[in-house]
């Protein structure tokens, strides 16, 4: 009997990061990763950007589990509010299940979720309609796995993030012939990594970065501040190699990075050269800068925004000093350029100097195009998907799967939503289902929309404008004149004329109204908001976002009001005097 199979794409194609695939398999769903995305530029005070799963709320019954493939925030960053909704179990390898915790445990929504199973390269998890196994990749984190799901139409397989680099060993290493047998088996369907689709020599192999860092260690004789994603347990691994060869000690600054560290070192997947290795901040205060490193990284790992922070003098604890090498060991991701600008311009005027990794090596954890196309020719797939990444790299993976031999009806590049079905024998685009963003901001989990992203940018941009006026409707007359607040929009002082103008015309606008046969607030509003609109832009050429208070009082109920406690005052019958006594205590007053 032919299998019934669908892959849907809730985050992950044409974006940078929020990898989430669900697929279904006679009605079974399997879900690979389940991470978050850095927001970009316009999306104003938003923290991350998690993938809207609403379609499967009304299918959270036919949920298998969720299958990480390693320990990184694009992959499991997600985990906290998917969990919290979907009481479902969750496999990865020891290390990804070990931070997974971390991150439900930091959820108040979350935090009693304990469904956790650890699996390694030679797991297999059986269920009804199909077979999960995996198999080890090389990232820049330990145990990274590449998922197989075996049913009875052939495998479908996802690789997760990964790259080909032979220098690496142990925990880090590739099984290249585990991928082989994979691809001998038949590979019905390939999702494959393609943030590196772009990169057209070689990515720099961990054995050269890891000299390159101990060099710049060692040509610098000031503190360095070394800036990295916390979930990188290599490059946390090759900067403690590097400092302690150079005879410095390590601050580790931020509480992520501190439970990143221990874990890590719980599970014997990181090393201290010496046990006085790490120290804390006040420590390193009294030891001589040329021996100092401190360990940067960020909230979700993101460290570029925490730069800014230290450089603008934000941060309570770390400021930049004259002198001081701010070293990024990271390639930030493309949502965070612009800070990323901003962040080397404050480092500077703090009297500091920048040095970027990514301006020397390629130190990507991701494939190059050597690696992707070596890859897909292990796995030889019948069908093509290539996913994580931005269109143009999506595209260009296409491009070089068609020159290792796939045609175009085998490559289907999708979009978030798009339902790719297999049924007779091949794979066709079918319906498109609710995959959009969810926004977090704070503690707040989707509450935050279009509408609110645009006041955001309309409030940055031209600031705000805000009219108060009082009326007495039954008089049908304007009790107080319009009071006029703006901030961000002009300043108020050299622009009089302005707000006078602006104030004549609500008078106006609010006449219009009362002259009218029928009174409406929400109306009257809308309408004093159009016309200032219109009139500042006018004046201006901006679009403040406009706010109009309209109050109301009622002079005769004020009127009535005292007259009726004039009259209750005249009513209650007056208190005679005491009558005199020799003591106090035996005066009394009577009333008949």
């Amino acid at each position: 009997m032919t299998s019934s199979i669908k892959m849907i794409p809730f985050g992950g194609v044409r974006e940078n990061g929020k990898n989430f695939y669900a697929v279904e398999v006679d009605e079974r769903i399997f879900i690979l990763d389940c991470g978050l995305k850095y927001p970009e530029n316009e999306l104003m005070g938003i923290d991350f950007v998690i993938p809207d799963w609403s379609y499967l709320a009304d299918h959270a019954d036919q949920i298998e589990g969720v299958f990480l493939t390693h320990g990184h925030a694009d992959a499991i960053g997600a985990l906290p509010y998917f969990v919290a909704q979907f009481n479902v179990p969750v496999f990865g390898s020891e290390l990804s299940i070990a931070l997974a915790k971390l991150a439900v445990k930091g959820n108040k929504e979350s935090k009693k979720f304990n469904d956790f199973h650890v699996v390694d390269a030679d797991s297999e998890v059986e269920f009804d309609t199909a077979k999960v196994s995996f198999f080890t990749t090389t990232h820049t984190i330990p145990d990274s796995l590449g998922i197989v799901l075996t049913t009875s139409e052939g495998n479908i397989v996802y690789t997760g993030d990964f790259k080909f680099d032979q220098t690496a060993k142990g925990r880090y290493q590739t099984d290249l012939a585990r991928m082989a047998e994979i691809g001998s088996e038949g590979v019905l369907l390939l999702m494959s990594d393609s943030a590196g689709a772009e990169i057209t020599g070689a990515s720099a192999r961990e054995k050269d970065i890891s000299a390159y860092i101990e060099d710049t260690f060692e040509n610098t004789l000031s503190r360095i501040v070394v800036a990295s994603v916390a979930s990188n347990i290599m490059r946390v691994q090759q900067i403690i190699n590097a400092a302690a060869n150079t005879h410095r000690k390590v601050v580790l600054s931020g509480s992520d990075i501190e439970q990143i560290v221990q874990t890590a070192l719980d599970l014997d997947l990181l090393s201290l050269p010496s046990d006085d290795l790490l120290i804390s901040l006040d420590e390193a205060n009294d030891l001589p800068d040329d021996e100092v490193v401190i360990l940067v990284t960020g909230r979700m790992g993101e460290p570029i925004k925490s730069l800014l922070a230290i450089a603008n003098g934000e941060d309570q604890d770390l400021q930049f000093k004259p002198n001081d090498l701010v070293f990024v060991t990271t390639t930030p991701s493309h949502a965070v350029e612009t800070v990323v600008q901003k962040a080397k311009d404050a480092i500077y005027k703090a009297g500091a100097t920048a040095k970027f990794i990514a301006d020397d090596l390629n130190p990507s954890g991701h494939a190059s195009q050597n690696d992707e196309q070596l890859l897909l020719n292990l796995f030889k797939p019948q069908n093509f998907v290539p996913v994580q990444g931005e269109y143009r790299m999506l595209h260009q993976h296409a491009l070089l799967a068609e020159e290792v031999g796939l045609t175009p009806d085998q490559i289907f590049l999708l979009n978030r939503g798009d339902v790719l079905t297999y049924t007779n024998g091949s794979f066709h685009l079918g319906e498109k289902v609710l995959a959009g963003n969810i926004m977090i901001d704070g503690t707040g989990v989707g509450d935050i929309g279009n509408i609110v992203l645009r006041d955001r940018r309309i409030l940055s941009e031209d600031g705000i404008f805000v009219v108060v006026v009082t009326i007495d409707r039954k008089k049908k007359k304007i009790v107080a004149r319009p009071q006029i607040t703006s901030r961000g929009f002009v300043f108020v002082k050299t622009n009089r004329q302005l707000m006078k103008q602006s104030a004549d015309l609500v008078e106006e606008v609010v006449q219009e109204h009362f002259d009218a046969k029928e009174f409406d607030w929400g109306t009257l509003k809308q309408d004093v908001r159009d016309k200032l609109n219109r009139f500042l832009f006018n004046q201006t050429k901006r679009h403040p976002v406009i706010l109009p208070v309209i109050m109301e009082v009622n002079q005769h109920a004020k009127r009535r009001n005292r007259n009726a406690e004039a009259t209750k005052t005249a009513a209650k019958p007056a208190k005679p005097a005491p009558k005199k006594g020799r003591g106090r205590g035996k005066q009394k007053a009577t009333t008949k």
